[in-house]
């Protein structure tokens, strides 16, 4: 029982995360700050990766910097966000 509520939790959690679908044709490498902590991201061409459940800076591959709460869709096109 113990095992199936770490589970749920696991699974629950990026349901609460911002959620950033790749729409160019190449993979992007975004980097992540969260909580003092720097950290990359690769998201494929046509890819969906859920980062930041708690908030975060997200340097996007244009060098633009946009601040995210964890509930946003971000779609990236041309190397630009889209935040909706």
């Amino acid at each position: 029982m113990l095992a199936m509520l770490l589970m749920s939790t696991v699974v629950a959690a990026p349901a609460f995360a911002a959620s950033i679908t790749n729409k160019d044709a190449d993979a992007v490498v975004l980097t992540i700050v969260e909580d003092g902590s720097r950290s990359e991201v690769a998201v494929g061409a046509g890819q969906t990766e859920s980062v930041c459940p708690s908030g975060c800076f997200v340097t996007l591959p244009n060098g633009d910097r946009v601040a995210l709460n964890g509930d946003e869709t971000v779609e990236i096109s041309g190397g630009a966000a889209v935040i909706k």
